[in-house]
């Protein structure tokens, strides 16, 4: 199924909100102010500074922007490609070849192409290096007939589909970065990405690459392998787990409250992994999945490098040995924006994540910021030197995926959580004069 064919509406989301048709295009409105600097294993990049422009104005350059690194996404899988490295992944529901080198990659006119050959399968490939174009890879085995499959790349980040529209959204990069320069103990990234097509798909960043400790924002990823799985046929989410009184852990959650050892659906650790962000269902679910290696994988397919899931939940002693989980704002929309796009997940699988991000009861950042009842699926992640809060707001016609990750003291960087979500949400919808806040 091609993306274009998949359904754009969810139920979970109700009638009003929609995730619209995305149209193909070669253009985005200046890059420089919706990609951050390179992020390092010692730290950010910089991000550089927003402009304003004046909405009307074109600002698509002459020739579209590329990328180094994109994959291309079909039914059941993902194909990755990095032009600098020259290597490729081949991740799909019939298997995983890993991180290959492909030394005679050809990189021209914006395009990679080559050839590998992994376990006596080759892969042929024609990727983009410009989102939203469309790529193929012809899948070629002994004695069976080469399967060719298309789809739509992405990169990080998506240009835009129409850059005027995309430029009215530039103005809150400015507003975001005074947010962000006022936070004195807490370094902060922001990056936010219009789904609604209001603005065109645009996004922008401000210290979209910081890295931060992610926190229970990397069950997010778990979650998604878990999905990415059903959505093979591999798993069920009506089968059990037994869960022993060893895999229990303290922290948020509820099953540290219920008597064990007994069998657990998946579906309610996957519930309880994002409604109550269970440290107990992460940990059973790493384990579940294979541990750290099946997530990363995921993580690395979609070319997403500053992320990484290395201890799990409330392991302090692997904490100690420098063994840690990070993220980026950058990543975390990455990894939003794919699965809203329907390019990762079924939209069954979709509507089901969101509707555990809406069910979130860990609310007080970006719902406390924000007037009583706007629609949002969000994800919250804690530690005594971090605070983050992302997901999507879900203002029909407006909808939009956030990354909100501070480092630093978690009580100041809440408020500097709930003041970037605020700024977010005021651009979006204007306070309108006189009107009376409940």
């Amino acid at each position: 199924m091609r993306k274009s064919d998949k359904r754009r509406s969810s139920s979970l989301l109700g009638d009003s909100a929609r995730v619209p048709l995305k149209v193909l295009t070669t253009a985005v409105a200046l890059a420089v102010l919706a990609t951050t600097g390179p992020a390092t294993a010692d730290g950010p990049g910089r991000a550089p500074v927003a402009e304003s422009h004046e909405p009307g104005v074109d600002p698509t350059p002459e020739r579209p922007p590329t990328s180094e690194v994109s994959w291309l996404s079909f039914p059941g899988g993902v194909f990755a490609v990095d032009s600098l490295g020259h290597t490729v992944r081949y991740r799909a529901c019939d298997g995983d070849t890993g991180r290959v080198a492909d030394p005679t990659m050809r990189v021209a006119a914006g395009v990679a192409s080559g050839a590998v050959v992994v376990g006596g399968t080759a892969y042929r490939y024609r990727v983009p290096l410009v989102g939203r174009s469309e790529g193929t890879l012809e899948v070629i085995q002994r004695h069976r007939p080469p399967t060719t499959l298309t789809g739509v790349v992405v990169t990080s980040p998506q240009p835009p589909t129409n850059p005027v529209a995309g430029a009215r959204l530039f103005p809150l990069s400015g507003q975001l970065a005074r947010v962000v320069a006022d936070a004195s103990l807490n370094p902060a990234g922001a990056t936010v990405r219009d789904l609604s097509g209001r603005y065109g798909d645009q996004q922008i960043a401000v210290n979209g690459s910081l890295r931060p400790k992610a926190a229970s924002v990397i069950k997010l990823w778990i979650l998604v392998e878990l999905l990415r799985r059903v959505d093979c046929g591999q798993v069920v989410l009506d089968d059990g787990v037994l869960v022993t009184p060893e895999d229990v852990v303290g922290g948020t959650g509820q099953l540290q409250f219920e008597t064990f050892p007994q069998v657990v659906t998946l579906h309610r650790l996957a519930q309880y992994l994002i409604k109550y962000s269970d440290n107990v269902a992460a940990n059973v679910l790493i384990t579940y999945l294979g541990g750290f290696a099946p997530v990363n994988a995921l993580i690395d397919s979609m070319n997403q490098r500053s992320t990484i899931l290395a201890r799990r939940m409330l392991d302090s002693a692997a904490a100690q040995r420098g063994e840690e989980n990070y993220t980026s704002p950058d990543d975390v929309v990455s990894l939003l924006g794919a699965v809203w796009d329907g390019e990762i997940l079924t939209p069954a699988s979709r509507d089901l994540m969101i509707g555990f991000m809406r069910e979130q009861t860990l609310n007080t950042k970006i719902p406390a910021a924000l007037p009583p009842g706007v629609p949002v699926a969000h994800k919250t992640g804690d530690l005594p030197d971090a605070s983050h809060d992302v997901g999507y707001y879900l203002i029909p016609g407006t909808e939009t995926a956030v990354a909100f990750l501070t480092a630093g003291p978690m009580a100041t960087g809440d408020e500097t959580v709930r003041r970037m979500a605020r700024t977010v949400y005021d651009f979006l919808v204007p306070p309108v004069e006189g009107a009376v806040e409940e």
